[in-house]
């Protein structure tokens, strides 16, 4: 079942959550049976910052009823290090790129855009907005005007469709959500993860090296549906939807509530072809359910 998404065709509506799934390193486990079997409609990428991140110290994951917490930290390469080194097998991938970028300021994010707005292996970039600016303080996916400012500055950068990744921590998501429409965002993505924490049973202390870390998984679903539901009324460009997906009936649920594309993300780190069983059970849904 394709789908048409900002003009970018793909073969069906499930692709990954930016950091969940780490094509590079399964090709290594799977070899070319992954490129031939390639388990989402698209791939994004894990984020991308101007300068190289180690992240957090570990422990960085913690095991939850229905989930995970993660403190990973977006380590990567940074923008140099991605393209030289990441971007050329990427690019080898049969579905679309789409590039995930943060940046600590307009400025930062700016760079990023236009780097690769002049890369043609890229098709979308996504931004993700759950960091502070520095210059304000103010996290610029929480708060309206910080976010319309933000698309407002990278949209003349670049055709390529932008994607607004939100944080469910926003007091109002569907104001942000409009926001960045008004601004010129091709479209949005949510959720991302919900803060959490997790305690050593032995001592008490906190377990994750970055003391609190994202929450997600099947433990965020009723949270997802709850803030895509009232994103959808607020916008009318596309919403990638995500929070929760383990299989089709998930994914159906998010559309039904608005989403026009559905991302896997932690139910992959259970079952890495997670992605092609949820598109074929969704595929196999909508044949049969109006949505």
């Amino acid at each position: 079942m394709s789908v048409d998404f900002c003009g970018i065709e793909l073969a069906h509506p499930v692709i990954n959550g930016s950091g969940t799934f780490d094509a590079i390193a399964a090709h290594r486990a799977f070899g070319d049976e992954l490129l031939e079997r390639f388990p989402f409609a698209a791939f994004v990428s894990k984020t991308v910052t101007l300068e190289p991140r180690q992240g957090n110290p570990p422990p960085r994951l913690w095991e939850v009823p229905g989930g995970l917490i993660n403190s990973i930290g977006l380590p990567n390469k940074g923008l140099r290090g991605y393209i030289e080194h990441d971007l050329p097998w990427l690019a080898e991938l049969r579905v679309p790129l789409i590039v995930n970028v943060m940046g600590f300021s307009r400025d930062e994010i700016a760079e990023l855009v236009g780097a690769f707005a002049e890369r043609p292996e890229v098709r979308a970039l996504e931004l993700n907005v759950s960091c502070p600016n520095v210059e304000t303080g103010l996290v610029m996916g929480a708060d309206p005007g910080e976010t319309a400012r933000l698309v407002d500055r990278v949209r003349p950068l670049t055709d390529k469709p932008l994607i607004v990744k939100l944080t469910p921590n926003a007091t109002d998501v569907a104001a942000v959500a409009g926001a960045a429409e008004g601004a010129g965002a091709d479209a949005v993505s949510l959720i991302n993860t919900v803060k959490g924490m997790a305690l050593d049973p032995k001592t008490g202390a906190p377990w994750l090296g970055g003391v609190t870390g994202g929450v997600s998984g099947a433990a965020v679903r009723a949270v997802a549906l709850a803030q895509i539901h009232a994103v959808a009324q607020a916008v009318e460009i596309p919403i990638i939807g995500m929070g929760g997906v383990q299989g089709g009936r998930d994914a159906l649920d998010l559309m039904r509530v608005g989403a026009a594309l559905v991302a896997v993300g932690t139910e992959s780190f259970r079952d890495p072809a997670a992605g092609a069983r949820v598109a074929s059970d969704l595929v196999e849904l909508l044949a049969n359910t109006a949505v």
